[in-house]
């Protein structure tokens, strides 16, 4: 896959994620269904998938920022798996803080890698050429 189309894949499951989580959807859905009894589990499922996907999208957007800094893949995990930990934890009673804080997160990575990578763009800007000295 390409970092684009992981960056997509990955803003598409954060907001597939957060509709179903913080929108009574699938409580509609299933409800004309008749299966909305079966929704009790459904967090334990879906927060997992927004905070995956979260991560997937700040390893897309590392990828795509041409590699800057160490590579996050282990990182991200930790935090993915640290997040839903407290979550479950806490019995999902901050779980829109905590999810709030991940989308936060994610953006200052974003704003961290354009900074970094307009900062290597300028040293080889300002790099003296080598031709010169020939």
């Amino acid at each position: 896959m390409t970092e684009r189309t992981t960056l997509n894949a990955g803003i598409a499951g954060t907001i597939i994620g957060a509709v179903c989580c913080f929108t009574p959807l699938l409580v509609v859905v299933f409800g004309f269904a008749g299966i909305s009894a079966w929704l009790g589990w459904i967090d334990y499922a879906l927060f997992p998938l927004m905070f995956a996907s979260m991560g997937v999208v700040a390893h897309a957007l590392y990828l795509r920022s041409g590699k800057v800094g160490p590579n996050p893949k282990g990182y991200i995990a930790f935090i993915v798996v640290a997040l839903l930990a407290l979550l479950f934890w806490l019995e999902f009673h901050f779980a829109i803080r905590l999810t709030i804080a991940a989308v936060i997160a994610v953006a200052a990575y974003s704003y961290y890698l354009r900074r970094g990578k307009i900062a290597v763009h300028r040293s080889h800007l300002d790099a003296p050429d080598m031709k010169e000295k020939t």
